[in-house]
C-alpha cells in the first residue's frame, strides 16, 4: 500500500439517458450527491474491493488493520461518497519529524497498516496510502483528498505532510531510463506519471527516491518517491488565538463568444474547455455568461423568438446534466450562466449554481427587461436567494437584477460576500449599465462583485444576433483594495478568461475599519428595504 494518486482520465459513470422536461424540474434527478467525510466501520468492505481493483497481485488490507487504523486516528482516514457509494479514500497517520526516521520503509513507518506508532500530537502527517475506484478516475479525487489531508494540517496546527508515492508509470520506461531520469523527466513534464504528476500538482515537493519501497509493486519496478508539504500555516508555538491573515477565493469569469454550433455535443466541447481551464487554475467559481445557451438555437430550425426560447428549454436535462459533472470533475463551483426554461408553462430565465459536492441550486431572474418581454414573453421570478458554498454565502442576480441596489442590500443582509452577475447586451451602453451598477453594489454592500458577458455574434438568431461585453471582477473603492477598485478585466469583446483571487478576510476588516463604512451607516430611521417572501416579510 502507498500513497496513490492513480491516473485520473476516464469519466464517471452516469445516467445521461433522455428525460422528459416536467412542468418543474425535480434538480435532485440531477445533483451528484459527492461527500468527503471520515470512514467507518461500515465502509471497510467497499474499501477492500476498492483495494482489489486498484491494486491487483498486492497485499490487501485486512478488517483488523483498517479498525486499528480507525481506532488510533480517526481523523486522518477519509473517504469519498458518490449517491452512496464509496469510491475513493485516504489513510494517514501521525508522527513526530526526525531525519533519522526510516521514511524509505513503508513497513516500518505504517506499522504493516495498523498504525500502532502513531502519535497524537505529531507535527508530520504520513500518508500511506490514496486510491481512486478506477471507475471515477477523472473526477480529479485525488486532489480533494489532497486537499483534505491539508485541511486537517491547518486544523490540527500539523507542520507537513510526507508521503511516498508510487511511480507506476515507470515500467514502460525502465528499457531505457533509470528510475532517477524517469522522475527527473516527470518533474520536468516531459513524461506524465499517474500518481506523481498530480502529488505535484497538488503542491508536493520531490525530496527523494526510494528503492525496494514496495517489491510487489512491479509496475513502479519496486520504486516509490519521497514527497513533501510544507503547511505554510504552521504555529510552532500557538500561544493566542489565531486568525487567517487571508482568506482567498479564486473566482474566474468566462467572456464567451458566440458562435453557431451543429449539436449540443459541440456547445458541451466548448463550455468544457472553460471548466478545464478553471480546474486547472483551481478556482473557488467559474461565472459563465447569461443566456450563453442561446448558442443552441443556431442548431435548430429558425423560428419566432418566443416559440425559439421555448424550444430551447427542450436541451435542460443535457445541460443540466453537463454541468454538474463538470463541476465536479473539475473540482469547480460553476454559476452556469442562465438558461430559459419553461415550467408550469411560463417561460422563465435561470442561473443554475452547480456546486462542486454535486448538489443543485437555482436563482429565477427578478426583473425582466421590455426587450425579453417583448422578444421572449419571459416572466421574472419573485425570491432574492442567497447560496450557502464552501466559501461562503454568494448571491446571483442574472443581468438587470443588478441594476436594482435594493436586491443586493437584500443579500449583504443575508451574509452574501461575493454577487455573481452573468450578463448579455448587445451594445456598449447596455453593458455600461450593468458595469456601473455592479461597482456601485460593492461600495454600498461592501462586496465583491463578478460580471461576465458574451461577445461575438450569432447571425439570424433574432434578438440575439450581436454582443458586446468587457467581463470583470470588481472589488470595494479603498486604500486596501485595487488601485481602481478592479481587481481583474478582460478587453472588450475578446474571448477569454479572467481570474483573480479575493480575499474574505480583507472584507470582513472593510467593513468594520474602512474609510467609509455604508453598510453601517444607513439612515435606517428614515428608510428601509420591505422585503416579501411568501408569508415572511424583512426590514433592512
Amino acid at each position: 500500500m502507498t500513497d496513490d494518486a492513480s491516473g485520473e482520465s476516464p469519466q464517471r459513470p452516469h445516467d445521461s439517458g433522455s428525460r422528459e422536461v416536467s412542468d418543474e424540474i425535480d434538480l435532485t434527478k440531477f445533483e451528484w450527491n459527492l461527500v468527503v467525510r471520515s470512514t467507518t466501520p461500515d465502509d471497510f468492505e467497499p474499501l477492500m474491493e476498492i483495494q482489489r481493483k486498484c491494486f491487483p497481485g498486492m497485499p490487501m488490507w485486512t478488517a483488523e488493520q483498517l479498525a486499528s487504523q480507525l481506532e488510533r486516528f480517526p481523523e486522518g482516514q477519509i473517504v469519498i461518497e458518490c449517491d452512496g457509494k464509496i469510491i475513493a479514500s485516504c489513510s494517514a497517520l501521525l508522527v513526530n519529524y526526525d531525519d533519522n526516521l526510516e521514511w524509505h520503509n513503508w513497513q516500518k513507518m505504517a506499522d504493516g497498516g495498523f498504525i500502532r506508532n502513531h502519535v497524537p500530537g505529531g507535527d508530520t502527517l504520513y500518508g500511506i496510502e490514496i486510491m481512486v475506484d478506477p471507475e471515477y478516475r477523472g473526477m480529479r479525487l485525488s486532489h480533494r483528498l489532497y486537499q483534505a489531508r491539508k485541511d486537517l494540517c491547518r486544523r490540527m496546527n500539523v507542520a507537513r505532510i510526507i508521503v511516498g508515492g508510487r511511480i507506476p508509470g515507470y515500467h514502460k520506461h525502465a528499457d531505457r531510463l533509470t528510475a532517477r531520469e524517469y522522475v527527473e523527466k516527470v518533474v520536468e513534464k516531459a513524461i506524465y506519471d499517474p500518481v506523481l504528476s498530480p502529488q505535484i500538482a497538488n503542491g508536493f515537493a520531490l525530496q527523494g527516491l526510494i528503492p525496494n519501497y514496495l517489491p510487489s509493486d512491479h509496475q513502479s519496478a519496486g520504486y516509490a518517491t519521497f514527497l513533501e508539504w510544507k503547511n505554510l500555516e504552521f504555529n510552532r508555538a500557538p500561544t493566542r488565538r489565531y486568525r487567517h491573515s487571508v482568506e482567498p477565493v479564486r473566482i474566474g469569469a468566462v467572456q464567451y463568444q458566440m458562435r453557431a454550433v451543429k449539436d449540443f455535443e459541440e456547445f458541451a466541447h466548448q463550455a468544457r474547455y472553460f471548466v478545464d481551464v478553471a480546474g486547472d487554475y483551481k478556482c473557488d467559481f467559474l461565472l459563465f455568461p447569461e443566456l450563453f445557451t442561446l448558442q443552441l438555437l443556431s442548431c435548430l430550425p429558425p423560428q419566432r423568438p418566443g416559440s425559439a426560447a421555448r424550444a430551447l428549454s427542450e436541451f435542460t436535462p443535457q445541460y443540466l446534466e453537463l454541468f454538474t459533472e463538470m463541476a465536479i470533475s473539475f473540482n469547480t463551483n460553476i454559476i452556469g450562466g442562465s438558461h430559459f426554461v419553461v415550467e408550469d408553462e411560463t417561460l422563465y430565465n435561470i442561473s443554475y449554481l452547480f456546486r462542486r459536492d454535486g448538489s443543485i441550486e437555482k436563482q429565477y431572474k427578478l426583473h425582466i427587461t421590455p426587450s425579453e418581454r417583448q422578444w421572449w414573453g419571459v416572466t421574472g421570478g419573485d425570491k432574492v436567494e442567497v447560496f450557502d458554498t464552501d466559501c461562503g454565502p454568494i448571491s446571483i442576480q442574472v443581468c438587470y437584477d443588478c441594476e436594482f441596489p435594493e436586491v443586493s442590500r437584500i443579500a449583504a443582509e443575508r451574509g452574501a460576500n461575493i454577487v455573481f452577475v452573468p450578463f448579455n447586451t448587445d451594445t456598449k451602453l447596455g453593458y455600461l449599465r450593468v458595469r456601473l451598477c455592479a461597482q456601485a453594489r460593492c461600495i454600498e454592500n461592501h462586496m465583491y462583485v463578478a460580471i461576465a458577458g458574451c461577445t461575438g455574434n450569432l447571425p439570424f438568431v433574432e434578438n440575439a444576433d450581436i454582443h458586446y461585453a468587457q467581463s470583470a471582477i470588481f472589488t470595494p473603492a479603498d486604500v486596501t483594495f485595487a488601485r481602481d477598485a478592479i481587481g481583474a478585466e478582460a478587453n472588450a469583446n475578446v474571448e477569454m478568461v479572467i481570474i483573480h483571487d479575493v480575499d474574505l478576510e480583507l472584507l470582513r476588516r472593510h467593513r468594520e475599519k474602512g474609510n467609509v463604512t455604508n453598510w453601517r451607516d444607513r439612515r435606517t430611521d428614515m428608510y428601509h428595504v420591505n422585503y416579501k417572501n411568501g408569508n415572511e416579510a424583512r426590514q433592512i
